[in-house]
């Protein structure tokens, strides 16, 4: 194997996307190789994805089932935990430690990566304080995201995420990847470029920059390939770039929590005149991600819940036990059932019939007290200034799992081939983890 292996996580993504004119960093790396169609887990979100190629296993097996995981001992929602004990599969630093392999893993700005076991970690971990934020970054060694401040100056978390997201966050973590790459020569460096991820969002998938977009990202991809090539290694290295999954464009949302409040299932408190999930006297709620939803449904429950999800228009598939096990989802954290969405569709957390009565966090950016992914939080209402409630402005989605007339997410190596394994005919996220683990 080679010495040195790069993996780039380019969110969104498709290999309708490259060709030498305008993604011509890109196109090199897969001369002599190939750019394949790959095949993604379910759901199609960031958490479950990462930790399948980290590990080589679905999500029956890390229990990563979306980006949000719902505690049922303590009745709580939450979304982005990073804590690398969630996942429950060995990730390839893990692999490295039990074989005693002397090699270097990094890995900058991925999910589920704090406290583990990873040689080098850098990751968003803002602190909260009583009247502000701090914008920080967890790092190991500690004092390592310190030292790379002091080179390229502090994370700017506006930047990554919020109505101000922009290319400053995709360039930062660029640079962070090359002072890595310069000063430690990982052998394992995994690192990520968010910025079309966004715009997607945003603006769907043919938006009038995307040409501008695509070439900003392959530049960046240019600029790790000569700091490779300065270093004197890049006949040494290995590079993959994949995306985690292929967006399709959205018209609307799904309120899935208003829907079960309507038919008497999903039940709120009013708190000083705003209204809160009561999971403890609810029959069923949905924790969504994107166009998935987890239905978490008390006993006896189970067929009124689904008759109730059967009749929604925009539903286009309910994931029992049976399908659960086929999606390879079937694991203790996932929903009772799981829907998913019409391509055009995708699932929205709200819960309340009066915007008044939203809690105040609904117009905030704040990722960890929704109990749901909330794409609206990239867009901004200048006129109360604030996070507007109003799913209509969401352009493109992602996590269900595409047609075959559907494009989907791209992989791109200087590896002549990654061996198939018995399970996966064609190149899928899974089979890339498994190959990278089987180099230890």
């Amino acid at each position: 194997m080679a010495k040195y292996v790069i993996i780039i996580d380019i969110v969104g993504l498709e290999k309708r996307h490259i060709s030498e004119a305008l993604t011509p960093n890109i196109s090199k790396i897969s001369q002599g190789s190939e750019t394949k169609n790959l095949e993604t887990v379910f759901p199609a979100v960031t958490c479950t994805v990462q930790s399948s190629l980290l590990s080589g296993t679905y999500p029956e097996v890390h229990g990563i089932i979306s980006n949000g995981l719902f505690d049922k001992q303590n009745y709580a929602v939450s979304f982005w935990e990073q804590s690398s004990n969630l996942v429950q599969a060995d990730r390839i630093w893990d692999t490295l430690k039990m074989s005693g392999s002397s090699y270097k893993t990094a890995v900058l700005f991925w999910q589920n990566t704090m406290y583990s076991n990873a040689d080098i970690v850098l990751t968003p971990r803002p602190l909260h304080m009583d009247d502000s934020m701090i914008m920080w970054c967890y790092s190991k060694p500690p004092g390592f995201y310190e030292k790379i401040a002091e080179k390229i100056g502090k994370f700017d978390l506006t930047s990554y995420w919020g109505p101000f997201t922009s290319r400053k966050s995709s360039e930062w973590i660029e640079q962070a990847t090359e002072l890595v790459l310069e000063n430690e020569r990982p052998n394992f460096l995994f690192t990520y470029i968010p910025h079309l991820d966004y715009s997607f969002q945003k603006n769907g998938i043919s938006y009038n920059n995307l040409k501008d977009d695509l070439k900003f990202v392959d530049d960046l991809v240019g600029r790790l390939i000569k700091k490779v090539s300065d270093m004197g290694i890049i006949e040494d290295t290995q590079f993959i770039i994949f995306s985690e999954y292929g967006f399709t464009d959205v018209s609307s949302d799904i309120p899935l929590n208003t829907i079960l409040r309507e038919n008497d299932v999903l039940s709120v408190r009013e708190i000083e005149g705003l209204e809160y999930l009561d999971l403890e006297y609810s029959k069923a709620f949905a924790m969504v991600d994107h166009q998935v939803a987890h239905i978490y449904i008390k006993e006896n429950y189970r067929n009124s819940v689904r008759k109730i999800l059967e009749g929604i228009k925009g539903v286009d598939l309910i994931l029992d036990d049976e399908l659960k096990q086929r999606f390879r989802i079937n694991h203790s954290r996932s929903g009772d059932l799981i829907s998913v969405s019409d391509k055009n569709k995708w699932f929205s957390y709200y819960w309340w019939y009066d915007p008044l009565k939203a809690p105040s966090f609904a117009r905030k950016v704040d990722i960890h007290r929704k109990p749901g992914y909330d794409p609206v939080e990239l867009f901004f209402d200048p006129t109360t200034k604030s996070i507007p409630l109003n799913g209509k402005l969401v352009k493109g989605s992602h996590g269900r799992l595409p047609l075959q007339d559907e494009s989907g997410p791209v992989y791109v190596s200087n590896m002549k081939n990654i061996p198939k394994t018995n399970d996966a005919e064609n190149l899928s996220i899974v089979t890339i983890g498994k190959y990278l683990k089987s180099m230890v």
